[in-house]
């Protein structure tokens, strides 16, 4: 391991250091300014740089800025006896990875640096080689057969047709497919024909001459004499206007093609690999898509599966989404419960791995804890509750209800129809319980009595209807007792906070 590196001017700081480092089994190495550290950044470097912030000659986030520029990843520790906060604004604004005010406790100092010590190495690790960080994921069944189906072209030219819905990761294989090609030390170009304007899409496949049309002041290349030597990989595929697909075709077939306004045919050494979400077959028959070019396409067929279809890959993608968050964003990873997970496992997914992805990133930002349960996942995960309005009540089946739990669940009726309105209802004060009596046996009486009348009508949806009353009658009580404190009344409860917070929103009780 590369030794520590102390930089201060004040010889008592190197010297407590140096000696509770070496203590440590920890090699060291001190300076006294910032000038002599970057001269010796020229032929060694540290595993960890610990700073003083104020030294002669230069300071010590001058010195942050000069060193991370060179190594980006070295862990930073900046010390002051000036503790105040534009130093440690300016000092994580530079990149720092922890502030140290003096006088520090030398078993804390020690402490710090082993964990940065510790991240340091970790990021070495990261950094080891292409085979550190998967281009892609998967022990899924169907993820295998995409990964046999590389494994089986990668020794070949061929023209491959990656299938699947969006945000499942063609332009993924397509890189795979590319990296394992003789043709891997070319070029690999990514167009999306779905993206780029129609009139644009032909001089950005085939580059045009100067004076081709208005504003064509220079001759430009093309997409495919980009990616001369290696792979084009075109995305959505059935989007491409008719009239460029016969041109596509020509380009297949011949391997030639012009610029926009050039008269001199240029050579296509590419090997094509098209995606598509679409029923290419369906778009055949309807006449949006030239069978003959869809055959010159369709040599190989690879499908990704949707996310939805390889649920057991969905927590280790999970865990490897929120880890790799947090490495771009400079944070802690978060830890993700069991019964969060399976909450996610749950969910379809329909945006994919993209958008399990993006509730990753969410998850980071948002999440109030470093370990994520079940209440913390953004809303499109959590539980739609059941409308109001799907659930009729005749006032009947009320009459009999005692009166604390009858006036919880009396709906808001419409005169004329007897049906339930879609609004929550405003719930009394939460005195009106009363403590707990014999009363308190009648409500519950008068709550079997209620859902009883319910299921013998035939209504749907008994459980939501009286489930979200109740929920809505116990926090509305329970901020009526703590004068609106939300923290308070979920503690009261015996919720977390962001339960609370849900329910009301979910129940309306903001509107209140």
């Amino acid at each position: 391991m590369k030794p520590i590196w102390i930089v201060d001017d004040d010889h008592s700081i190197r010297f407590v250091l140096e000696k509770a480092l070496a203590r440590e089994q920890l090699a060291v190495r001190s300076f006294s300014s910032g000038r002599d550290v970057l001269a010796a950044l020229d032929d060694d470097e540290p595993q960890v740089l610990v700073s003083d912030i104020r030294m002669p000659g230069g300071s010590g986030i001058e010195l942050l800025a000069k060193v991370k520029a060179r190594m980006p990843g070295l862990p930073v520790i900046v010390m002051t006896a000036y503790s105040d906060i534009d130093s440690a604004v300016s000092a994580f604004q530079g990149g720092a990875f922890e502030y140290l005010p003096k006088p520090f406790d030398v078993p804390k100092a020690v402490e710090l640096i082993r964990r940065a010590v510790d991240e340091s190495l970790r990021e070495a690790v990261v950094e080891a080689g292409p085979g550190a960080m998967p281009e892609m994921l998967g022990q899924a069944p169907a993820m295998q057969d995409v990964f046999r189906g590389i494994g089986r072209l990668s020794q070949s030219h061929v023209t491959v047709m990656i299938t699947g819905e969006s945000g499942s990761g063609k332009e993924l294989v397509a890189r795979a497919l590319h990296k394992h090609s003789p043709r891997s030390g070319g070029p690999f170009v990514a167009i999306n024909t779905a993206a780029i304007p129609k009139d644009l899409l032909e001089s950005e496949l085939f580059g045009h001459e100067r004076g081709a049309f208005t504003g064509a002041q220079t001759t430009r290349r093309g997409r495919f004499e980009q990616a001369d030597g290696g792979t084009l990989f075109l995305d959505e595929i059935g989007d491409m206007p008719f009239d460029l697909q016969t041109r596509l075709l020509r380009v297949l077939s011949d391997g030639q093609f012009y610029r926009v306004g050039g008269h001199q045919p240029l050579k296509a050494n590419v090997r094509v690999i098209a995606a598509t979400h679409q029923n290419l077959e369906e778009r055949v028959r309807q006449g949006a898509f030239r069978e003959d070019l869809f055959h010159r396409l369709n040599v190989i067929r690879l499908r990704l599966p949707p996310l939805r279809e390889r649920r057991e890959d969905i927590p280790m993608l999970t865990r490897f989404f929120l880890a790799r968050s947090a490495k771009e964003l400079g944070v802690d990873a978060k830890r993700i419960t069991e019964a969060a997970l399976q909450r996610v496992a749950a969910f379809d997914f329909p945006g994919n791995v993209r958008q399990l992805e993006n509730v990753c990133h969410w998850i980071t930002v948002m999440a109030p804890a470093q370990v994520v349960e079940v209440d913390d996942l953004p809303p499109e995960l959590q539980p739609v509750p059941r409308p109001l309005s799907s659930v009729a009540v005749p006032p009947s089946a009320v009459a009999g209800v005692a009166a604390p739990f009858a006036e919880a669940l009396a709906p808001a009726l419409d005169p004329a129809q007897g049906a339930v309105a879609p609004a929550v209802q405003v719930m009394p004060a939460a005195s009106t319980w009363g403590p707990p009596s014999a009363a308190a046996d009648d409500w519950v009486a008068g709550m079997e009595r209620e859902v009883r009348a319910l299921l013998a009508s035939g209504q749907e949806g008994v459980w939501d209807s009286l489930t979200r009353r109740f929920e809505a009658r116990m926090i509305t009580a329970a901020l009526d007792v703590t004068r609106g404190r939300r923290i308070e009344a979920a503690q009261r409860l015996g919720i977390g906070r962001n339960t609370i917070t849900r329910k009301i929103q979910e129940l309306g009780l903001d509107d209140e």
